[in-house]
């Protein structure tokens, strides 16, 4: 194991640990450090008046800190007394993935750092983003019980193949826009490739939904009143320029509602509306509504077409709790009800999320099938006989019979054995030399082999992933090299400069010449702002009013040149005259 665990960590699946990776904390560098720092201090300055209140409280509790990058194992000790933890991951990971560890109250950081030049906001995941964005406000309860929900919700959303294409699109589109050195033909042919994956998306899947929800919440949501509302989202709470611009007019807010899941969004651009609850609990009131429109609790002929559409593992729930896991391939129906499914490669079949012994893929290394529904003629079903009713149908072990189902599917063959829920329901009867037919045609033939024949009424639920992990071998995610690790390796004498600036503040090496660095710093890399920002901070708080005045007028001539960064440099030596001039 490459990381340190915890007694929380430790109850995650293999599957899902598959994604982290240490942090190693060692390759971030003083620049990184230092866009830690200007952004935490713009934050936590503009935030406070801004962010609901959990946000200030959540970074005191969560133990971020604005002088240093979080170390992880640092914030696990803090996280657990929350009954949370975080793990570092592999950048953008899968959405079902991302939305399962939230279900095991893990928080997820990617631990690379944004670029300088993205300093405002950046389209990858990145640690300011995680750990200064989602970690604080998991500090309120009535949140943290929604975040977790959301997972549980979310990861069993189905998708369709549609959803992975824009996937690793997007996970394309952020690791080369914070690499260095990416060619801007090579970003802008990823930014097309995306804009033209989001316009032809064609009838949105319940992933493609709940993400929606997901964005328009956990990630750019606005609490409070409509007039007036506060930010807790994690998107606009570590991007130090969307935070300000959501604030303004030129931002639509709306009420918040499911309207909010048919709104798509743009994830490289800024957001022109948002949407506002009114509270944390109405969140979780709209989150369960739009659970009630998913398969997960509506099933049907629907819920299977959905994951026969995703052509991804899925998992179908009979009416006597009896549950299907493989990738579904075909469906027959009648009156609008389906009569028989149909599995293709290994299939498991599960009760109650815990694989039925006997029924592992082994067995259904080549597919399930199974007649749904009634028998002919019959009013009572299969499930809800007793011994003298299955008896009275000739539904006993040792007797060859020939069950014909409503719709057409008929099933002939010697009686074996019978499985039985908790509730004392069959839920599966097993049979040998058994035929399949659907109006004559031969759907399945055993010679050699038993078949196990499902009992279900009804499907009532279809949804993502396996009824049971272990069922099935999940593990096909290979560890990327981090950009940091790459980058980081390649110090150099900027690297050099910002590092003995961090050493002087922290009281490493107080003998370090400040002027030099800053007479160096103007001759060998005149563009860079963040260092004299640095600079200037420490001339004021040494009441150096003469370097503090020659540094603000260099930076000047630097906007002068480079006017987008005026804004920037402004904020920067705004925090410090705040912070001693009015002392």
């Amino acid at each position: 194991m490459n990381y340190e665990s915890n007694p929380i960590l430790d109850k995650l699946p293999k599957h899902l640990k598959q994604y982290i990776k240490p942090q190693h904390y060692e390759h971030y560098t003083a620049i990184n450090q230092a866009v830690w720092r200007y952004v935490m201090r713009k934050n936590v300055d503009y935030l406070s008046t801004v962010a609901h209140e959990s946000y200030t409280q959540g970074l005191k509790r969560t133990g971020i800190s604005i002088e240093s990058i979080p170390n992880m194992y640092g914030m696990n000790r803090i996280l657990k007394d929350l009954g949370w933890a975080a793990v570092a991951v592999d950048g953008f990971i899968p959405p079902a993935a991302f939305m399962e560890f939230q279900a095991y109250n893990v928080l997820v950081i990617a631990s690379d750092i944004r670029q300088l030049e993205n300093i405002e906001y950046t389209p990858a995941p990145d640690i300011i983003h995680e750990g200064a964005g989602h970690a604080p406000i998991i500090a309120n309860p009535e949140y943290a019980a929604y975040l977790r929900r959301f997972g549980e919700i979310g990861s069993k959303a189905i998708s369709n193949a549609k959803d992975f294409e824009l996937y690793q699109a997007v996970r394309r589109l952020s690791i080369i826009k914070e690499a260095k050195g990416s060619a801007k033909e090579e970003i802008e042919k990823a930014e097309k490739r995306v804009d033209e994956l989001q316009q032809n998306m064609g009838e949105p899947s319940e992933m493609a939904l709940i993400r929606n929800l997901h964005w328009w919440t956990v990630e750019y949501g606005l609490i409070g009143a409509l007039e007036n509302p506060k930010i807790y989202g994690a998107g606009l709470l570590s991007s130090i320029g969307e935070s300000a611009w959501c604030m303004t007019d030129k931002v639509k807010k709306v009420p918040y509602s499911i309207e909010a899941a048919h709104t798509p969004f743009d994830i490289t651009q800024p957001q022109p509306q948002l949407y506002v609850t009114p509270d944390f609990a109405f969140l979780s009131q709209v989150l369960e509504d739009f659970a009630n429109t998913m398969a997960l609790r509506t099933g049907g002929l629907s819920g299977i077409q959905k994951l026969i559409d995703s052509k991804d593992l899925g998992t179908i729930e009979l009416s006597t709790g009896l549950q299907v896991s493989g990738n579904f391939v075909s469906v027959i129906s009648h009156n609008g009800e389906p009569i028989y499914f149909q599995t293709k490669g290994k299939s498991a079949l599960a009760y109650r999320e815990k694989e039925l012994v006997g029924q592992d893929t082994m067995q259904h290394e080549s597919g399930f099938g199974s007649p749904v529904g009634r028998l002919k003629g019959i009013n009572i079903a299969i499930e809800d006989m007793s011994p003298r009713d299955l008896k009275a149908y000739a539904i006993y072990e040792g007797n060859t019979v020939t069950l014909d189902f409503e719709g057409g599917i008929s099933v002939h063959g010697k009686i074996v054995t019978g499985t039985r829920n908790l509730q004392g329901q069959i839920i599966l009867i097993t049979l040998e030399n058994c035929q399949v037919t659907y109006n004559g045609k031969v759907l399945f033939e055993s010679n050699d082999s038993l078949y196990n024949m499902a009992i279900g009424e009804r499907i009532v639920s279809a949804f993502h992933g396996p009824a049971d992990v272990k069922s099935f071998d999940l593990l096909d995610h290979q560890l990327s090299s981090s950009i940091s690790e790459t980058d980081n390796s390649k110090a150099d004498e900027l690297e050099s400069l910002y590092q003995q600036i961090r050493d002087f503040r922290n009281g490493k090496n107080t003998t370090i010449s400040r002027n030099k660095v800053f007479q160096q710093l103007k001759e060998k890399y005149p563009t860079d702002w963040l260092l004299s920002v640095e600079l200037y901070e420490l001339a004021m708080g040494n009441h150096d009013q003469g370097f503090a005045k020659e540094i603000k007028q260099y930076l000047e001539s630097i906007k002068m040149e480079n006017p987008k960064l005026g804004h920037l440099i402004d904020d920067g030596i705004a925090l410090t005259d705040a912070q001693f001039i009015e002392k």
